[in-house]
C-alpha cells in the first residue's frame, strides 16, 4: 500500500506527514509517530530504516505516522539549539496534537494509544513530549539521543505521567556521545546545537525515578550473530510500574538497530535486534 501524504494546519502554518497504514482498517488502533533526525523529512527517515517501521502496521494493529519537522529539524528543548525551528519558535507540541486529532477522526486510531519514537534531533523532540504533553502518549522511544543536563533543557515539566520508555544507544556514537558531555565541535558547528548531556546510563536512570522506580536495573546481553556489535539489555521494573529499557550497542554508532545500514561515516549498524520489534514489544 501507497503511503499517504497529509497536512494539518497549525498556527497558520502548514506542516506534512506521511501515513503508513489504511484509513478503512480496524478502529481503536495504535498509533506510532515517528520523528527523524536533523536533515531529514519524514520520508527519507523512512527509506533511512528500509522502511521497518512499516512493519509495525501489520495485521492492522496500528498506524505509522512520520511527521516532518520545520527545515530539517524539530524544535527540541536544548537550550544551545540555534537551527530555523527554535529560532523561529515552531509549535511542534502543536503539531504531534494536530496530527493525532486529525487520524483520530481520518483513521480512527485510539488517541490512548499514542507511541512516539524519535531519532537523534527526533529523540529530544520525544523528550520534550514526555515533559510538557506527557498525556498525548502512552510511550516513548528515544534512538541516539541523550536527556540534556538540567541547565541545558528548557522544556516546562508537567507532573510527570509515568510511562513506558525505551532507550537505544551506541557506545561508538560519533556524534551523541553515550557517556554524554558536550558533542564534538564539529557537530555542534555543523547542527547548530550545544549544551551538556547526561550519559545514556543517567538518561536511563532519570527516567526510571519519573516512574518511580528506585531498585537496581537487571543487566543481560543478548546473543550476537556477528563481529563488531553486541547488544546489553538493561531493564529498570518494579511491580506494576512502567518500564523503562536501555538496549546499550556496544560498537554501535548513530544509528538504528535494523535491516537497513546507516553510512559508514555514522559507526556500525547492528542487525541482532530489530528496533521496530523492540517498539512493538514495548507498547503490546
Amino acid at each position: 500500500m501507497t503511503p499517504l501524504r497529509d497536512s494539518v494546519d497549525v498556527n497558520g502554518r502548514t506542516r506534512t506527514y506521511t501515513v503508513a497504514g489504511p484509513a478503512d482498517g480496524r478502529p481503536a488502533r495504535d498509533l506510532v509517530l515517528i520523528f527523524h533526525g536533523s536533515r531529514q523529512t519524514g520520508a527519507k527517515h523512512r527509506d533511512f530504516t528500509g522502511k521497518a517501521f512499516d512493519t509495525l502496521t501489520a495485521g492492522g494493529t496500528a498506524v505509522v505516522a512520520y511527521l516532518d519537522g520545520h527545515k530539517g529539524n524539530w524544535n527540541d528543548a536544548r537550550r544551545e539549539s540555534r537551527f530555523p525551528a527554535r529560532r523561529e519558535n515552531i509549535d511542534d507540541v502543536g503539531f504531534t496534537r494536530a496530527v493525532i486529532e486529525k487520524l483520530t477522526q481520518t483513521h480512527r486510531i485510539d488517541p490512548r494509544r499514542v507511541f512516539a519514537v524519535g531519532y537523534s534531533n527526533g529523540g529530544q523532540m520525544v523528550m520534550r513530549l514526555v515533559h510538557e504533553a506527557p498525556g498525548l502518549l502512552a510511550g516513548a522511544t528515544v534512538i541516539a539521543a541523550t536527556m540534556p543536563a538540567p541547565e541545558n533543557f528548557l522544556a516546562a515539566d508537567a507532573p510527570p505521567a509515568p510511562m513506558p520508555v525505551l532507550l537505544i544507544h551506541g557506545t561508538k556514537d560519533p556524534i551523541i556521545s553515550y557517556l554524554g558531555g558536550e558533542m564534538p565541535w564539529w557537530a555542534r558547528t555543523l547542527f547548530k546545537v550545544g549544551g551538556r548531556a547526561l550519559s545514556m546510563p543517567e538518561t536511563a536512570a532519570y527516567f526510571a525515578s519519573r516512574n518511580g522506580i528506585t531498585g537496581a536495573p537487571a543487566v543481560r546481553t543478548l546473543p550476537a550473530s556477528a563481529a563488531g556489535t553486541s547488544v546489553e539489555l538493561t531493564e529498570f521494573r518494579h511491580d506494576d510500574r512502567p518500564a523503562v529499557t536501555l538496549y546499550t550497542v556496544h560498537g554501535g554508532g548513530h544509528t538504528i538497530p535494523g535491516p537497513r545500514r546507516a553510512p559508514a561515516v555514522l559507526g556500525r549498524t547492528n542487525q541482532d535486534v530489530s528496533t521496530a520489534d523492540l517498539i512493538g514489544s514495548s507498547s503490546a
